[in-house]
């Protein structure tokens, strides 16, 4: 995962659930942990779920440091035994993946958390559409500024009802583009968690990236302001969307000091969605 860090896992415990989900954390070769990782999430209940769409704004984060990541994804968790395997797609700024700062598109998977797993196309996992609209590590421009405009990208990880592979579709275009899939044996469990996810990686050293647009969301519900998911939706079995139920909605924000969000409500012109953020500088 570059930095000359190797990878073990730990574990994200939910309050509605026996199951804990595992994350990924890095270490030195000492064994100790050197990295923070921070969410702003609303993610479903355990269930039979089959795939989320949001609409994605992209932040760039110029100042960012070398060891640093700030992104956001849509994250699906499928059970296999005791654990939860992981597929993602989403945007983020990883100047030690891509040795700058530009805004890229990316993918992620892990079995394990340990050893199997890898982003973008760096191993075998996900399968690019040839021609594809939007490809692993492509970066995508421009950025959202702050008060003048924002920019998103609507992506759909879902489970097709034919193949069972994991397919990724963008939606903003003038119809809906094909990006790859992710293949059934990388998360084929249930029960599944589905999580629309805000998230920064930091070394414990240093103090926390911006996540977001790297303000706080507040009640004006601004989307030139603050980073958002919007325009939410669910897949059944049979890859039809559908409004979320909200019941099924339960938020996390691990660092609220840090990072916030806002609660998962419909609004207008924008169906269900949320804001989430905060700037650089957390501790801890």
């Amino acid at each position: 995962m570059g930095c000359g860090y190797v990878v073990i896992s730990i574990f994200l415990c939910f309050s509605f659930t026996p199951y804990c989900i595992t994350l990924a954390k890095s270490t030195d070769v000492g064994g100790n942990l050197q990295m923070n990782k921070k969410y702003a999430m609303w993610r479903t209940r355990p269930g039979g779920f089959y795939g989320l769409r949001a609409e994605i704004s992209i932040w760039g984060s110029p100042n960012q440091e070398y060891s640093q990541d700030s992104g956001a994804s849509i994250q699906i968790y499928c059970q296999d035994g005791g654990h939860y395997n992981l597929i993602e797609a989403g945007f983020h700024v990883s100047p030690s993946l891509y040795h700058n700062r530009d805004v890229r598109f990316f993918t992620y998977w892990t079995k394990d958390f340990k050893s199997a797993g890898c982003y973008n196309l760096r191993c075998k996992g996900f399968v690019p559409a040839s021609g594809a609209a939007l490809v692993p590590g492509q970066a995508v421009t421009p950025p959202s500024s702050y008060g003048e405009y924002d920019h998103y990208v609507r992506l759909s990880p879902n489970k097709d009802p034919k193949s069972e592979d994991w397919v990724v579709y963008r939606h903003d275009l003038q119809t809906p583009s094909f990006l790859g899939y992710f293949p059934v044996q990388l998360c084929s469990g249930t029960p599944r968690i589905e999580a629309l996810t805000g998230f920064v990686n930091y070394l414990k050293s240093t103090h926390g990236p911006p996540m977001g647009s790297g303000h706080f969301p507040d009640e004006k519900d601004d989307d030139k302001t603050t980073a958002y998911f919007r325009h939410v939706k669910n897949y059944d079995s049979k890859g039809r969307a559908f409004e979320p139920v909200t019941v099924n909605m339960t938020p996390l924000v691990d660092k609220p000091d840090c990072y916030t969000e806002t609660d998962f409500l419909p609004g207008i012109n924008k169906g269900y969605h949320f804001h989430y953020g905060g700037p650089s500088g957390c501790v801890g």
